[in-house]
């Protein structure tokens, strides 16, 4: 499967517009096909963060990238909410978990 990493630093951690995209670009990612999952972390100090989502394939990840929804997010996204930003595809090869408290 592959990881899709999108490292950035956000100009107003406040902008309720950026958190009401975010929050429906979630939302909607979970309704695409290939969809496996998301992670995502801000620094509440500097503004820096990264969201990770999962797919199934290539496909999967050109498919949200060219979605309505996602280009009209990722021209907020450049017009005015983020400082900077990188995305990175990675093929995820192997994976391992621990857990030391089995019930979670």
């Amino acid at each position: 499967y592959y990881a899709v990493l999108f490292s950035n630093t956000l100009l107003d951690q406040n902008d309720l517009t950026y958190q009401n995209l975010s929050k429906n670009l979630r939302e909607t990612a979970e309704k695409q096909p290939g969809y496996l999952g998301i992670e995502s972390y801000r620094n509440p100090q500097d503004g820096k963060g990264i969201t990770i989502s999962y797919w199934k394939s290539l496909e999967a990840v050109t498919l949200w990238k060219k979605h309505a929804d996602h280009l009209i997010a990722q021209q907020y996204g450049r017009d005015i909410a983020y400082d900077n930003y990188s995305v990175r595809v990675c093929e995820v090869q192997r994976e391992c978990h621990f857990n030391k408290d089995p019930d979670h």
